[in-house]
């Protein structure tokens, strides 16, 4: 282990720690994030950095650093990870979930994946460059971000809108969801890159009908005209869009020699990615059990592949029928990044030299990351996190899930990958 992992290691085991969990309730915000924030500023300005420390809210802190590169013609390099984490009911963990407890070799903890793992990294990449003298290509903007688990509202999308200087001449980022390894034949692996994710959007539909007592049923009920709807909406299969991230993956996959036979784990993900999805998430009819309401709601959480937009809403108000009405909210648009971009050949110079049988391969990730925000200053990004992990290792499994885990040489290689990421790009 060179220094530089053992130091990523140490400040990835530190910051899981810090209880920094952001339940999405204003009413419960903690003081974890700021807490995280301090420790990564002290780590910067020990070493001779910059920073800024933003608080737009009590306990929403983030921190930006910026490092000189060599050609200012050159555009920026955002490099950045969350610093929030997702609840947990430590009842389900088998270790205690801020205990970043190291167990045959695996490293357990909230955010061990989503995503201390690569604000340890960045922590460390960013000491060692300034106290070696490294410098890169590019300038480099290292940001750590509050509230991305709650949609960035105080942290991303708030330094954009109020601080967009930090990023200035920034054309490009990397962060989530991306870079693990998952298995090819012949004991070789592909790592995804994040290179377009699908936008997000919230519909509502309603059943209206006649209000009566429940001992005299009705033909226009409006829970069972509901429950029709959502049961259609769950029934349906959105087709394959054929974007030119999908192409790509497919083109490089098949190149590779994989067969969609093999995808395992990762078949969901992909699947997600390739077609607009609607999951119904709500309920809501009635408040007594003798009274047959007048209306019944259920919200569906959409995800829209880019380009989507109209044709996902023409569909879906084909599928739950003319009797049901949709109301649409929260409408964040997809992004897609060039799958040609120098960028992406520079993840896949590094990873071949680290796993000379590693292939580089774009994907459409279903989610949202802080990507999404920078995008609203022209900012390209990529998720791309590099992990080596066993065959059998669901990464992206980890997100949000008890005994969130990583192991500890998945780390070590994502580390040294990514200093040179950032050295290179």
């Amino acid at each position: 282990m060179s220094p530089l992992e053992a130091e990523a290691l140490e400040f990835v085991r530190a910051l899981i720690r810090i209880d920094s969990v952001n339940t999405g309730d204003a009413a419960t915000i903690g003081d974890g994030e700021t807490r995280a924030a301090l420790f990564v500023q002290a780590q910067l300005e020990e070493v001779g950095y910059e920073t800024v420390l933003v608080e737009p809210r009590p306990g929403r802190a983030s921190v930006v650093a910026r490092l000189a590169g060599s050609d200012p013609d050159a555009g920026a390099l955002v490099a950045h990870a969350h610093l929030d984490v997702v609840p947990v009911d430590a009842a389900d963990w088998t270790h205690p979930p801020f205990g970043a407890e190291i167990h045959d070799g695996v490293l357990y903890g909230r955010g061990a994946v989503d995503m201390k793992n690569f604000a340890g990294m960045l922590l460390a990449i960013a000491r060692s460059f300034r106290r070696d003298g490294v410098v890169p290509r590019r300038d480099l903007i290292f940001a750590f971000f509050a509230d991305e688990e709650a949609g960035g509202v105080w942290g991303a999308r708030w330094i954009v809108q109020n601080r967009p200087e930090l990023f200035a001449g920034a054309t490009e980022a990397l962060s989530e969801v991306g870079g693990f390894s998952i298995p090819l034949p012949g004991d070789r692996r592909a790592y995804l890159v994040a290179t377009a994710e699908k936008g997000v959007s919230t519909a509502t539909i309603t059943a209206r009908g006649r209000a009566a007592h429940g001992s005299r049923p009705t033909a226009d009920n409006a829970v069972v005209r509901l429950a029709r709807a959502v049961g259609a909406v769950g029934a349906h299969t959105f087709p394959v869009v054929r974007t030119a991230t999908l192409e790509r993956f497919v083109e490089t996959w098949e190149r590779a020699g994989g067969r969609f036979g093999d995808l395992g784990f990762a078949a969901s993900l992909i699947d997600a990615g390739m077609r607009n999805t609607a999951s119904p998430t709500v309920l809501a009819a009635g408040g007594k059990a003798n009274v047959i309401p007048a209306s019944a709601s259920a919200t569906l959480d959409v995800r829209i592949v880019p380009g989507q937009h109209d044709a996902v809403r023409a569909e879906l108000a084909e599928v739950v029928g003319d009797d049901v009405e949709v109301t649409w909210a929260r409408d964040i648009e997809a992004i897609e990044s060039p799958v040609d971009a120098p960028l992406v050949d520079v993840l896949q110079r590094v990873i071949g030299a680290e796993d000379p049988a590693g292939v580089v391969v774009p994907y459409l990730l279903p989610a949202s990351t802080d990507n999404k925000h920078l995008s609203r200053l022209s900012i390209r990004g990529y998720g791309f996190v590099p992990l080596r992990v066993p065959a059998d290792f669901d990464v992206f499994g980890q997100f949000h899930a008890a005994d969130e885990r990583v192991p500890v040489d998945a780390l070590h290689f994502g580390t040294r990958v990514t200093a040179r990421i950032l050295r290179e790009a």
